[in-house]
């Protein structure tokens, strides 16, 4: 892996941030802080939330909760994949013991 950082500068609600990337990864950083930036506007159109701390807060909470449904949804699809392999493996067991 590569451990050389570089600084990247990334806006978020209109504020510049100076953040140590890793070579080769300023396009994920970027695109990440740009989600950020829409999430945490989002809010602020809301209008509900006031102030840049709690309109992060509130951003990152629903970047995590929606981190976590996409994550239960692949659990969820490894369980059925489990489940189906599990179901074919009985089939396999029973028709070789048929065909002793």
């Amino acid at each position: 892996m590569n451990d050389i950082t570089i600084p990247v500068v990334v806006r978020i609600l209109d504020k510049d941030y100076r953040i140590a990337c890793q070579r080769g990864e300023e396009d994920s950083l970027r695109a990440s802080a740009l989600y950020l930036d829409q999430k945490m506007r989002e809010i602020k159109t809301g209008g509900k939330v006031i102030g840049s701390d709690r309109i992060a807060v509130m951003a990152a909470l629903n970047i995590a909760h929606e981190l976590l449904e996409h994550k239960g949804l692949e659990d969820l699809g490894a369980q059925a994949i489990s489940k189906r392999l599990q179901q074919m493996q009985e089939k396999i067991d029973i028709a070789l013991n048929q065909g002793n």
